[in-house]
C-alpha cells in the first residue's frame, strides 16, 4: 500500500491543479458575449443554406462505436497471443486461456444480441 501513495499524491495533484487553472481562467478571462452573428456557421460571408443543424442518422455512430468496440478486443488479444506461450511455460496457461475465453464469449454474446436485435441492419 506504501507504494501506491505517490501514485495518489500525484493523482490528487494533477485533479487541483486542473481545478485551479479552470477556476483562474474562469476568474480572469474576458467576459465578453459573443453576438448572434459570431456564432453561426462560417460560410464566406453567405447566409447558410438548410437547417442550423444537421441530422446524421443513429446508424453511422452505432457503426462507427460498434468498429471500435470490436477493434479494441484485438488489439487486447494480439499482445495474450504473443504472451500465451510464457504463460504456459510457467503453468499459468489454463488460467489465461479461460479468463479470455470468458472474454470473448462475453463479446461473441454482444455479436450475437446486435445481430439478432437487428442493429447492423441498414434499412
Amino acid at each position: 500500500m506504501t507504494e501506491l501513495i505517490p501514485v495518489f499524491a500525484l493523482t490528487g495533484f494533477v485533479i487541483l491543479f486542473g481545478l485551479a487553472l479552470v477556476f483562474a481562467t474562469s476568474l480572469l478571462g474576458p467576459k465578453t458575449k459573443q453576438s448572434k452573428v459570431k456564432q453561426l456557421a462560417y460560410e464566406c460571408g453567405l447566409e447558410g443554406e438548410g437547417a442550423d443543424s444537421t441530422k446524421v442518422p443513429v446508424k453511422f455512430y452505432l457503426t462507427a462505436i460498434l468498429f471500435i468496440l470490436f477493434d479494441i478486443e484485438i488489439i487486447f488479444m494480439y499482445p495474450w497471443a504473443l504472451a500465451y506461450k510464457d504463460f504456459i511455460a510457467t503453468g499459468r496457461g489454463l488460467f489465461i486461456f479461460s479468463s479470455m475465453a470468458v472474454f470473448l464469449a462475453i463479446f461473441i454474446f454482444g455479436l450475437f444480441w446486435e445481430i439478432r436485435s437487428k442493429a447492423l441492419e441498414w434499412e
